[in-house]
């Protein structure tokens, strides 16, 4: 489990594939601390570290994980949020993240709001249901309080913190991103499925 703070944006370093896909990834984690085994969420992706070096990790893709996140995209350089998994104890500062992705969206529109910035994505029709103003969404890993809802889109506001310490300064229009919606809002719906 996560709690959607990106603490940390790590870079591909080198891909190989041989039926999985391996992704190295530099990070500043101290990674004496990290045991193999351990989760950590990759731009919202949990992923198994299977092996460490001094400031880098290695971790497996399935196909089915490329297919339906945007690692598929990802190629040496590639930036990620990472957020290392919630200990017992830890302050919950956003929001209960499995790292299990729902789907990918994409940015529509980015508009400045003050000093914030409004982002603006597009869903799978799939998820529009499941998204509702002030309900909570992990877009790449990040925690985010919803604004608005309008058919299959909905809008976030980014700070200028979040948008310096994570992805967000770097997206534009057109951008892809992994969307966790808010495991509440699964439940429930899946509660109300069956009756």
């Amino acid at each position: 489990m996560f709690t959607g703070i990106v603490t940390d944006v790590g870079r591909v370093r080198s891909v190989a594939n041989s039926g999985d896909t391996r992704f190295e990834i530099t990070t500043a984690y101290d990674m004496g601390g990290v045991e193999i085994g351990a989760s950590i969420a990759n731009s919202g992706v949990c992923l198994t570290v299977i092996e460490t070096g001094p400031d880098w990790f290695a971790v497996q893709a399935s196909g089915e994980t490329l297919s339906k996140t945007t690692l598929g995209d990802w190629r040496e350089g590639t930036r990620m949020n990472l957020e290392r998994a919630l200990k017992v104890g830890d302050e919950l500062g956003g929001h209960i993240v499995s790292g299990h992705v729902d789907g990918v969206g994409e940015v529509v529109a980015i508009r400045d709001e003050g000093e914030s910035k409004r982002f603006v994505f597009k869903v799978p029709a799939s998820l529009k249901n499941f998204m509702a103003p002030k309900g909570s969404v992990a877009v790449d890993g990040v925690s985010l309080t919803v604004n608005e809802v309008e058919g299959d889109t909905f809008g976030v506001n980014i700070i200028p913190h979040t948008q310096q310490v994570t992805l967000f300064g770097e997206y534009r229009v057109g951008t892809r991103v992994n969307l966790e919606i808010d495991m509440l809002a699964r439940y429930v719906a899946r509660l109300l499925e069956r009756e």
